[in-house]
């Protein structure tokens, strides 16, 4: 074995579940471009409604600020993902809106989604199938095995509760917004509770992630590494002094 080889072995080794889900995390979040990508559409729409009470001005100004965001994108290119998000997002929104003629119904879509998700992630947790377990496996090429370990499940249920707990919260404060028709007091609401409040559920997560180190699923401890170099001799061969 190449020295490194032998350093890529330590390397993987050392990886925990805490340390690939933290990344995931990282690619998540898409940084503060990624965040103000996705609250532009909204605070347009909710303004212009605001100012001018015209469903179909407040409606092209976030529409078209999403595609003027997504051109920006593609002329640079860098990825679309978020701002793509962003103007499905808004999209959606816009057909809900021009369909009814009621402005709150632009948001309705979101409240909808959120409502599903919490029961989906919830429904995920209490069946001891954590939506967050999938994470680890999409990094270990195994989509099951980390259910064989119960630290695992448990860490993965922390996790997914802290996923959940966002959305609950939209529904909560949203949803009765919504029905009372206040369209400035909604668009407030969905920015507040949209990036902010996702960055602050990922920081209790990495929080949580940073206090344990629990190897992957299927994963070789340092020691294990160091006894396998040992039974093939590789080990003693790298330890031997030259003669």
């Amino acid at each position: 074995m190449t020295e490194q080889a032998a350093r890529e072995a330590d390397e993987n080794a050392r990886q925990t579940v805490e340390a690939a889900v933290r990344t995931q995390l990282a690619k998540a979040l898409g940084g503060g471009r990624g965040i103000a990508e996705g609250a532009v559409p909204t605070v347009l729409f909710t303004v212009a409604w605001l100012i001018s009470h015209n469903l179909k001005l407040a409606v092209g100004l976030g529409v078209g600020s999403a595609v003027l965001l997504l051109v920006v994108r593609l002329l640079q290119r860098s990825t679309v993902q978020f701002v793509f998000n962003s103007l499905v997002g808004i999209g959606i929104a816009a057909f809900f809106a021009l369909r009814t003629g009621k402005a709150e119904d632009a948001f309705l879509p979101g409240i909808l989604y959120n409502a599903v998700y919490s029961v989906v992630l919830i429904g995920s947790i209490v069946a001891r199938w954590p939506v967050v377990g999938f994470i680890i496996g999409s990094v270990t090429g195994d989509p099951t095995a980390w259910r064989r370990d119960p630290a695992i499940v448990r860490l993965c249920a922390k996790l997914t509760w802290l996923l959940v707990l966002p959305c609950v919260l939209r529904v909560v404060v949203q949803y009765p917004l919504y029905l009372a028709g206040m369209v400035g007091w909604l668009g407030t609401a969905k920015i507040a509770l949209g990036w902010p409040l996702q960055v602050a559920s990922f920081g209790a997560m990495v929080w949580v992630l940073a206090r344990g180190r629990t190897p992957l699923p299927g994963d070789e401890s340092a020691q294990d590494v160091a006894a396998h170099l040992e039974g093939t001799g590789e080990g003693r061969n790298r330890e031997k002094p030259a003669e």
